[in-house]
């Protein structure tokens, strides 16, 4: 079965907001590096999603594939 950008990128866009829910519940301070950059990745997955760019969205896309707990 073929997918879209459209199909998975809401997808991994979830995904990511669960493991950062995750994340925060964790009693570890040492987590906050980490937490920046999802917050990055999430916020440009946002940013390209509204503007339509199709480009930016693939890039961060792949991003959000490779991002892992």
């Amino acid at each position: 079965m073929t997918t879209s950008l459209g199909d998975e990128y809401p997808k991994q866009q979830a995904r990511l907001r669960e493991l950062r829910a995750e994340v925060v519940k964790m009693p570890v301070n040492s987590m906050f590096l980490y937490l920046s950059e999802l917050d990055s990745v999430l916020n440009r997955a946002d940013v390209a999603a509204i503007s339509g760019d199709v480009v930016q969205m693939l890039g961060v896309y792949k991003e959000m594939t490779e991002f892992n707990a």
